[in-house]
């Protein structure tokens, strides 16, 4: 089911993300403050968009597992925040990077956008420990849901965040009206969202057609391991001559 489509999908994020990064080099021009070290904003403020509606989404999916009550919406939860996770971690090193090489510093405490990115990062990195240490599964779900709820509420405290701040570490690209970039380069960050977002979207679709996969296998495997424990199945099933 989840696999349906995805050498397409799959397509379309490689030739997305290949041209937004022939952008990046070849087409958009250098900050003409930052030089061309600026150019770590395409990759970092796509994945911290990204990562924080990931966030968003795992608590949309918790909503709808406590509605109904279907594994289903908590498995796409759990994939959804474990692959913002990751995103997230790589918008922190990405960004520290890009403080070194501006500020001459890998991190500031004083900085409003890394630390509340920071705590919703903590905060999230405490899902999966949450989560494994319930052994029971459906209040692990439950518990999950209710915590992916709850942490998706501080989200959007990370862009007021962002908009608030008075010392501005990115371009203001979300303005209504059109921000401080330029035309080529606002296409340029425009479309390695759009290359960004289909990454994303990509590994979901992977991660939730192989975890669907081993959960059909595993029940398969249990009843075939019922079925050769049963007698009388046993005996129909011996070889006759």
């Amino acid at each position: 089911m989840y696999g349906k489509g995805i050498a397409a999908l799959s397509a379309a994020t490689v030739v997305t993300l290949v041209g937004a990064f022939a952008l990046v080099f070849f087409w958009a021009p250098n900050d003409a403050d930052q030089g061309f070290v600026q150019k770590i904003f395409y990759l970092h403020v796509p994945m911290a968009i990204v990562a924080l509606c990931g966030f968003v989404a795992g608590g949309i999916f918790a909503i709808q597992h406590l509605r109904t009550r279907d594994a289903v919406y908590d498995l796409k939860s759990y994939v959804a925040i474990h692959l913002s996770l990751i995103l997230a971690i790589g918008v922190l090193v990405t960004g520290s990077i890009w403080a070194k090489a501006a500020w001459g510093h890998w991190w500031l405490w004083d900085e409003p956008t890394l630390v509340s990115f920071l705590i919703v990062f903590l905060l999230y990195a405490t899902y999966q420990p949450l989560r494994f240490s319930i052994e029971d599964r459906e209040r692990q779900a439950r518990y999950a849901s209710v915590f992916a709820i709850t942490a998706g509420a501080f989200v959007p405290l990370n862009f007021l965040a962002v908009r608030l701040a008075e010392a501005y570490t990115h371009p203001r690209v979300l303005s209504a009206t059109g921000g401080a970039m330029p035309g080529d380069m606002r296409l340029t960050f425009l479309v390695t969202i759009v290359g960004m977002a289909l990454l994303f979207v990509t590994l979901w679709r992977f991660e939730m057609a192989a975890k669907h996969t081993r959960a059909r296998v595993s029940a398969l495997r249990r009843r075939l391991d019922g079925d050769a424990d049963n007698p009388v199945l046993r005996r129909s099933a011996a070889p006759t001559i």
